[in-house]
């Protein structure tokens, strides 16, 4: 299933979001800077630090919400950043806050619209287009997306900035604030549960007559 799997993978890089800038993880002394210059009025400044964190906010949101409605609460994260900004106490830790914020407004999705999706399919309807327009590859690019969302919490995020919005493991600790150490082992032991759970899965789907 190896090559599958990994045209999955190169499919699922196609639902991250826009591309940044800046190819390596910031120093925190310029994200303090620019946080700085963002609370005296510097629109500017605040739009680099969106090119900055947008793939990882973009991640975080993939991670627990359906695809087409990730887009929109991206940039509902932004202008919940740019209203709290004076609240931020350490300006260098500017990521780890922003995705504070990003997690507590996707449980706060979750609770807005359960009702609503209970009502109406088990699937969202952007979820089922993404498996069933483009036929048996965007099938499967959708297959490792659940698979990864079914996965241990500590372990969907990182695989989704690693897989998804193609970031490194540095980039990952750096834009997030988790220690570089941890990412390292989440993405190895959730790289290895993804790759267990898709193999169990590509073998329950076997027909019968094909199973040994």
């Amino acid at each position: 299933m190896g090559s599958g799997l990994e045209d999955g993978f190169e499919l699922l890089a196609g639902l991250g979001g826009r591309p940044v800038r800046e190819q390596l993880a910031p120093e925190l002394s310029e994200d303090a800077m620019l946080v700085g210059a963002a609370r005296d009025g510097d629109r500017a400044a605040f739009g680099r630090l969106y090119d900055r964190y947008a793939r990882m906010v973009h991640g975080v949101l993939l991670s627990k919400v359906p695809v087409g409605e990730v887009e929109d609460l991206v940039h509902d994260v932004f202008l919940l950043a740019l209203r709290r900004l004076s609240t931020l106490r350490e300006l260098g830790s500017f990521g780890a806050w922003l995705a504070a914020i990003a997690r507590n407004l996707a449980k706060d999705h979750h609770r807005r619209s359960a009702p609503e999706n209970q009502l109406t399919s088990d699937v969202p309807e952007d979820e089922l287009e993404l498996r069933t327009a483009g036929g048996a590859e965007e099938e499967r690019a959708g297959a490792i997306l659940d698979a990864i969302r079914d996965l241990p919490e500590a372990y969907r995020e990182p695989l989704i900035l690693r897989l998804v919005e193609g970031m490194t493991g540095p980039e990952i600790a750096a834009r997030t604030g988790l220690t570089p150490g941890s990412v390292r082992v989440n993405l190895h032991r959730g790289m290895q549960q993804l790759r267990a759970r898709l193999s169990a899965d590509s073998g329950n789907s076997r027909p019968e007559e094909e199973r040994p």
